[in-house]
C-alpha cells in the first residue's frame, strides 16, 4: 500500500519524526506516526459502500484541533477516512496540502494524543527541545 521511497513519505516523515519521542511503525499496511498513541497515518481510504472503498494512498489521516474542525470538513479537500472517521479523524490527499500546512496538521493532531509532558516539550523554548 505504499513504497518506502516515496518522496510524500519522506515529507511526512520529516515533519512528524521530529516531534518529541514520535516513532514509527507499520499497522494495518501504512505507515504510522505515534507516541503512545497514533497521531497520523499515511494513507487511508473513503468507504463508497458496503465492500467499496476509494483509496487515497498519497494522503496524511490526522485528528483536527477541535478548534478547527469545523472549518476543515467544510474545506472541499478534506475527506472523512473509513473506520476512523467516526473518531473524529479527517484525510487529506498531500498533492492538496503545502508543507507548512502539513507540518501544522501534524502538529495539531500530535497535540490530541501525546501524553501532556509531550506537549510540553513541544512548547518549550527550542534549546531545551534538542534534548530527545
Amino acid at each position: 500500500m505504499f513504497r518506502d521511497d516515496d518522496p510524500l513519505l519522506a515529507l511526512v516523515r520529516r515533519h512528524a519524526l521530529a516531534l518529541p519521542e514520535a516513532g514509527e511503525k507499520v499497522s494495518h499496511g501504512r505507515p504510522t506516526f505515534f507516541t503512545t498513541k497514533v497521531f497520523a497515518y499515511f494513507g487511508g481510504s473513503v468507504r463508497r459502500g458496503p465492500g467499496d472503498f476509494e483509496r487515497h494512498d498519497a494522503a496524511v489521516m490526522i485528528l483536527p484541533d477541535r478548534d478547527d474542525e469545523p472549518a476543515l470538513r467544510q474545506d472541499p479537500r478534506f475527506w472523512t477516512p473509513a473506520y476512523l472517521g467516526p473518531s473524529g479523524w479527517l484525510g487529506v490527499d498531500l498533492d492538496e496540502t503545502d508543507e507548512t500546512e502539513l507540518g501544522e496538521l501534524l502538529d495539531a493532531s500530535y497535540r490530541r494524543t501525546a501524553p501532556a509532558r509531550l506537549v510540553r516539550r513541544l512548547d518549550a523554548p527550542r534549546a531545551l527541545r534538542l534534548d530527545r
